[in-house]
């Protein structure tokens, strides 16, 4: 997630899904990188020219819409995000998730192409400054997380996310030997017909929009036009 990290794709893969439904529909890009690029920026800008107002109303749903999924107890460890770039700003949400006794952490890049780590945050904690510019947990000590909340640049109606292009999530997922809950949250017209999936891309558990209707993608297996798709 630095600027430095660009995007992970590998280029003139063949797609996992070469489409859903009709295949004349969502033609597999002759370069897979490059579409992605092209489809970030795009979708970035979509984001970025949502008002302010609007951005804080959706977040606040989502809010909602994430206490009924999230497992609550004191061993739950929820890895949230710092806001970045118009994303849904969820840290009122990760306070209240802190007061009630459940753990709270934030990703940070380590190094390029290595799994995230998660450091525990609480509010007031001292903060420094990663990759891109964004805050950390200074001194938080590094924590496992039970579920992982990522923010989605797009998404698609199979439940894959578009990230930045780093591949750290998907990295950091591939990478546990017990996987969380992974729970993809982004506004609802991110929504794309498909990202044209790599093996390396990981299906969400259930996607959050703020729209009153949470996905919950199943958590073993997806059926999208003919193919069986296996969660690692």
């Amino acid at each position: 997630m630095n600027g430095t990290y660009t995007d992970g794709e590998a280029q003139g893969t063949g797609s996992l899904l070469s489409h859903l439904g009709n295949p004349e529909a969502h033609p597999e890009p002759i370069d897979i990188a490059l579409w992605r690029r092209a489809e970030r920026q795009r979708l970035i800008a979509d984001r970025l020219a949502m008002s302010s107002q609007v951005r804080h109303e959706h977040a606040r749903r989502m809010a909602e819409e994430l206490e009924a999924i999230v497992p609550q107890g004191r061993d739950t460890v929820v890895s949230v995000y710092w806001p970045f770039r118009g994303e849904p700003n969820l840290v009122p949400w990760m306070s209240t998730v802190v007061q009630r006794q459940m753990r709270v952490a934030l990703p940070v890049v380590i190094a390029r192409n290595q799994p995230l780590e998660f450091r525990e945050w609480q509010p007031g904690v001292p903060l420094a400054r990663g990759v891109w510019n964004i805050p950390f947990p200074a001194d938080g000590r590094v924590a496992i997380p039970t579920v992982v909340i990522a923010p989605l640049v797009g998404f698609d109606c199979a439940g894959f996310r578009l990230g930045y292009g780093g591949g750290f999530f998907d990295r950091t997922l591939a990478a546990r030997s017990a996987k969380p809950l992974v729970i993809g949250v982004g506004y609802d017209n991110l929504e794309i017909p498909t990202i044209h999936p790599q093996p390396h891309d990981i299906l969400m558990d259930w996607i959050v929009t703020g729209n009153g209707a949470p996905r919950n993608i199943q958590s073993t297996s997806q059926n999208v036009g003919g193919h069986r798709l296996e969660r690692p």
